[in-house]
Protein backbone atom coordinates (compact mmCIF):
# COMPACT_ATOMS: atom_id res chain seq x y z
CA UNK A 1 0.00 0.00 0.00
CA UNK A 2 2.69 2.46 1.08
CA UNK A 3 6.39 2.10 0.26
CA UNK A 4 9.21 4.29 1.60
CA UNK A 5 12.92 4.73 0.95
CA UNK A 6 15.28 6.98 2.88
CA UNK A 7 18.78 8.37 2.43
CA UNK A 8 20.95 10.10 5.04
CA UNK A 9 22.25 13.62 4.42
CA UNK A 10 26.08 13.59 4.67
CA UNK A 11 27.94 16.01 6.95
CA UNK A 12 28.76 19.34 5.32
CA UNK A 13 25.93 19.09 2.76
CA UNK A 14 22.73 21.12 2.76
CA UNK A 15 19.56 20.08 0.96
CA UNK A 16 16.30 21.88 0.28
CA UNK A 17 13.20 20.29 -1.26
CA UNK A 18 10.40 22.45 -2.64
CA UNK A 19 7.66 20.96 -4.84
CA UNK A 20 9.95 18.04 -5.82
CA UNK A 21 12.75 20.45 -6.83
CA UNK A 22 15.85 19.23 -4.97
CA UNK A 23 18.78 21.60 -4.39
CA UNK A 24 21.99 20.31 -2.80
CA UNK A 25 24.84 22.55 -1.64
CA UNK A 26 28.29 21.33 -0.61
CA UNK A 27 32.03 21.99 -0.72
CA UNK A 28 32.25 22.44 -4.50
CA UNK A 29 28.99 24.26 -5.22
CA UNK A 30 25.27 23.73 -5.78
CA UNK A 31 23.36 21.20 -7.89
CA UNK A 32 19.64 21.13 -8.69
CA UNK A 33 17.42 18.33 -9.92
CA UNK A 34 13.74 18.27 -10.82
CA UNK A 35 11.64 15.22 -9.88
CA UNK A 36 8.24 16.72 -10.76
CA UNK A 37 7.68 14.15 -13.51
CA UNK A 38 7.59 11.31 -10.96
CA UNK A 39 4.58 10.41 -8.77
CA UNK A 40 6.80 10.35 -5.66
CA UNK A 41 6.44 12.23 -2.39
CA UNK A 42 9.74 13.80 -1.20
CA UNK A 43 10.39 15.44 2.15
CA UNK A 44 13.07 16.04 4.79
CA UNK A 45 12.83 14.09 8.04
CA UNK A 46 14.78 13.81 11.30
CA UNK A 47 15.54 17.58 11.50
CA UNK A 48 16.85 17.71 7.96
CA UNK A 49 19.29 14.81 8.45
CA UNK A 50 17.36 12.40 6.24
CA UNK A 51 15.60 12.52 2.88
CA UNK A 52 12.54 10.32 2.50
CA UNK A 53 10.68 9.23 -0.62
CA UNK A 54 7.23 7.65 -0.53
CA UNK A 55 4.82 6.10 -3.02
CA UNK A 56 1.20 4.99 -2.63
CA UNK A 57 -0.62 2.17 -4.46
CA UNK A 58 2.36 1.41 -6.69
CA UNK A 59 3.09 -1.80 -8.54
CA UNK A 60 6.47 -3.52 -8.35
CA UNK A 61 7.84 -1.89 -11.50
CA UNK A 62 6.71 1.56 -10.39
CA UNK A 63 8.35 1.05 -6.98
CA UNK A 64 11.73 1.01 -8.73
CA UNK A 65 11.32 4.80 -9.04
CA UNK A 66 11.87 5.18 -5.29
CA UNK A 67 15.36 3.66 -5.33
CA UNK A 68 16.15 5.60 -8.52
CA UNK A 69 15.23 8.93 -6.89
CA UNK A 70 17.38 8.08 -3.84
CA UNK A 71 20.30 7.13 -6.11
CA UNK A 72 20.01 10.43 -8.00
CA UNK A 73 20.02 12.40 -4.73
CA UNK A 74 23.00 10.33 -3.49
CA UNK A 75 24.87 11.26 -6.68
CA UNK A 76 24.08 14.92 -6.04
CA UNK A 77 25.65 14.62 -2.57
CA UNK A 78 28.74 12.86 -3.99
CA UNK A 79 29.07 15.50 -6.72
CA UNK A 80 29.02 18.56 -4.43
CA UNK A 81 31.30 16.92 -1.83
CA UNK A 82 33.77 14.86 -3.90
CA UNK A 83 33.31 15.58 -7.66
CA UNK A 84 33.18 12.87 -10.32
CA UNK A 85 36.13 11.90 -12.51
CA UNK A 86 36.18 9.88 -15.73
CA UNK A 87 39.59 8.68 -16.89
CA UNK A 88 39.95 8.09 -20.64
CA UNK A 89 42.81 6.41 -22.52
CA UNK A 90 43.96 7.25 -26.04
CA UNK A 91 44.26 3.86 -27.75
CA UNK A 92 46.11 3.51 -31.07
CA UNK A 93 47.98 0.82 -32.98
CA UNK A 94 49.99 2.92 -35.46
CA UNK A 95 48.98 6.58 -35.77
CA UNK A 96 49.38 8.33 -32.38
CA UNK A 97 46.29 10.34 -31.39
CA UNK A 98 47.21 13.89 -30.37
CA UNK A 99 44.94 15.51 -27.78
CA UNK A 100 45.17 19.27 -27.31
CA UNK A 101 43.19 20.94 -24.51
CA UNK A 102 42.08 24.51 -25.21
CA UNK A 103 39.66 27.10 -23.89
CA UNK A 104 40.82 26.60 -20.29
CA UNK A 105 39.89 22.91 -20.11
CA UNK A 106 36.50 23.40 -21.78
CA UNK A 107 37.44 22.03 -25.22
CA UNK A 108 39.58 19.16 -26.47
CA UNK A 109 40.97 18.86 -30.01
CA UNK A 110 41.82 15.36 -31.27
CA UNK A 111 44.21 15.08 -34.20
CA UNK A 112 45.80 12.29 -36.30
CA UNK A 113 43.10 9.70 -35.50
CA UNK A 114 43.89 6.83 -37.93
CA UNK A 115 46.15 9.30 -39.74
CA UNK A 116 43.22 11.53 -40.74
CA UNK A 117 43.84 15.26 -41.27
CA UNK A 118 40.49 16.32 -39.82
CA UNK A 119 40.56 17.97 -36.38
CA UNK A 120 37.87 16.60 -34.07
CA UNK A 121 36.76 19.32 -31.65
CA UNK A 122 34.71 18.30 -28.61
CA UNK A 123 33.21 20.93 -26.29
CA UNK A 124 32.61 19.92 -22.68
CA UNK A 125 29.12 20.38 -21.26
CA UNK A 126 28.58 23.18 -18.68
CA UNK A 127 30.41 22.62 -15.38
CA UNK A 128 32.79 19.99 -16.80
CA UNK A 129 36.54 20.40 -17.31
CA UNK A 130 39.08 18.19 -19.07
CA UNK A 131 42.77 17.82 -18.33
CA UNK A 132 45.70 15.61 -19.26
CA UNK A 133 46.78 13.11 -16.61
CA UNK A 134 50.01 14.09 -14.84
CA UNK A 135 51.02 10.51 -14.02
CA UNK A 136 49.90 8.46 -17.05
CA UNK A 137 50.80 8.91 -20.71
CA UNK A 138 47.93 9.22 -23.23
CA UNK A 139 45.28 9.69 -20.52
CA UNK A 140 42.58 12.35 -20.23
CA UNK A 141 40.69 13.21 -17.03
CA UNK A 142 37.13 14.55 -17.31
CA UNK A 143 35.93 16.06 -14.02
CA UNK A 144 32.71 17.71 -12.87
CA UNK A 145 30.13 17.93 -10.11
CA UNK A 146 27.14 16.63 -12.06
CA UNK A 147 27.43 12.92 -12.91
CA UNK A 148 25.10 13.40 -15.91
CA UNK A 149 27.09 16.14 -17.66
CA UNK A 150 30.44 14.54 -16.75
CA UNK A 151 29.53 11.12 -18.16
CA UNK A 152 27.92 12.68 -21.24
CA UNK A 153 31.06 14.75 -21.92
CA UNK A 154 33.13 11.54 -21.75
CA UNK A 155 30.65 9.93 -24.16
CA UNK A 156 31.00 12.84 -26.61
CA UNK A 157 34.79 12.31 -26.70
CA UNK A 158 34.32 8.55 -27.15
CA UNK A 159 31.83 9.07 -30.01
CA UNK A 160 34.08 11.60 -31.77
CA UNK A 161 36.63 8.84 -32.43
CA UNK A 162 34.58 6.02 -33.89
CA UNK A 163 36.10 3.90 -36.67
CA UNK A 164 33.98 4.06 -39.83
CA UNK A 165 33.90 1.63 -42.79
CA UNK A 166 36.45 -0.73 -41.22
CA UNK A 167 36.30 -3.89 -39.13
CA UNK A 168 36.11 -2.58 -35.54
CA UNK A 169 37.41 -5.92 -34.23
CA UNK A 170 40.71 -5.19 -35.98
CA UNK A 171 40.82 -1.37 -35.84
CA UNK A 172 40.60 -0.75 -32.10
CA UNK A 173 41.80 2.87 -32.17
CA UNK A 174 39.80 5.40 -30.19
CA UNK A 175 39.39 7.14 -26.83
CA UNK A 176 37.91 4.84 -24.22
CA UNK A 177 36.79 5.30 -20.59
CA UNK A 178 39.22 3.27 -18.46
CA UNK A 179 37.80 4.08 -15.01
CA UNK A 180 35.30 6.37 -13.34
CA UNK A 181 34.20 7.30 -9.83
CA UNK A 182 34.54 10.11 -7.29
CA UNK A 183 37.79 12.03 -6.81
CA UNK A 184 38.07 10.83 -3.18
CA UNK A 185 37.86 7.17 -4.28
CA UNK A 186 40.62 7.81 -6.84
CA UNK A 187 42.87 9.38 -4.16
CA UNK A 188 42.24 6.48 -1.76
CA UNK A 189 43.14 3.90 -4.42
CA UNK A 190 46.30 5.84 -5.31
CA UNK A 191 47.29 6.05 -1.64
CA UNK A 192 46.68 2.30 -1.24
CA UNK A 193 48.85 1.57 -4.30
CA UNK A 194 51.66 3.86 -3.08
CA UNK A 195 51.44 2.25 0.39
CA UNK A 196 51.70 -1.22 -1.14
CA UNK A 197 54.70 -0.13 -3.22
CA UNK A 198 56.38 1.35 -0.13
CA UNK A 199 55.80 -1.91 1.77
CA UNK A 200 57.28 -3.91 -1.12
CA UNK A 201 60.32 -1.61 -1.22
CA UNK A 202 60.78 -1.94 2.55
CA UNK A 203 60.49 -5.73 2.55
CA UNK A 204 62.44 -6.15 -0.65
CA UNK A 205 59.39 -7.56 -2.40
CA UNK A 206 59.30 -10.62 -0.12
CA UNK A 207 56.20 -12.73 -0.62
CA UNK A 208 54.69 -15.32 1.65
CA UNK A 209 56.38 -18.66 0.93
CA UNK A 210 53.92 -20.75 2.94
CA UNK A 211 52.30 -23.42 0.84
CA UNK A 212 48.71 -24.46 1.20
CA UNK A 213 48.04 -28.22 1.20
Amino acid sequence: LVQEESIKVPKGSKITIKAKMVEVTGKYGTLKRDFRHLPVELWLANNGKEVKARMYFAKSKQLSMLRTVCSHISNLFDGVEKKFIYRMRLVYAHFPINANITNGGKTVELRNFLGEKIVRTVHMLPGVTIDKSASTKDELCVTGMDIDTTSRSAALIRQACLVKKKDIRKFLDGVYVSSHGTMDDELESLEALSGLQAWRDATGGVRCKRQCY
